[in-house]
């Protein structure tokens, strides 16, 4: 772990002791104590990631509706490493500049995050399910197939009307 993660972490044990703990903690309350207090003092490079953090969210909820009625998310990232920095390029579905290769890269990218996102669930039902064995497991289906299809039947019932 790093030095600045042994930092945020000595500081949210201080906040707990200072606070009370009822095992729930908010970030933002968290940020503004630390802030407050004189134990977090953001640095330049801190504002300029936290501004691109609000333009790359605006860019994640950019949806626009195509002439089916389809509702679709316009901008689409790409992440790359470059030496130790990490990249994120957005490019807009809607902009034909935009290379056809950056889209199936940021597709793969969104489906392997997917993936993780499953794969951690399912680790933290099994981990929970071992934890309380007592209970009846909790179960956790995988396949979205039909979740998807079911999604999609008002815009195909549009299309075949």
């Amino acid at each position: 772990m790093s030095a600045y993660a042994n930092q945020v972490k000595a500081y949210i044990e201080r906040y707990r002791a200072e606070n009370g703990d009822d095992g729930l903690l908010d970030p933002h309350e968290v940020a503004a104590w630390a802030y407050q207090n004189g134990l977090h003092k953001p640095s330049v490079r801190t504002v300029v990631d936290a501004i691109a953090v609000d333009i790359a969210q605006v860019f994640r909820e950019d949806y626009r509706t195509d002439a089916h009625g389809q509702r679709y998310r316009a901008m689409h990232v790409v992440r790359s490493k470059s030496g130790d920095k990490t990249l994120a390029l957005w490019a807009d579905m809607d902009d034909e500049r935009a290379p056809r290769a950056h889209f199936v890269k940021s597709f793969a990218q969104r489906r392997q995050q997917i993936v993780g996102d499953c794969f951690q669930l399912k680790t933290d039902v099994d981990v929970y399910n071992e934890k309380n064995s007592a209970e009846p497991p909790i179960q956790m289906h995988l396949d979205f197939s039909l979740d998807v299809e079911e999604l999609q039947l008002p815009y195909k019932m549009k299309k075949a009307a």
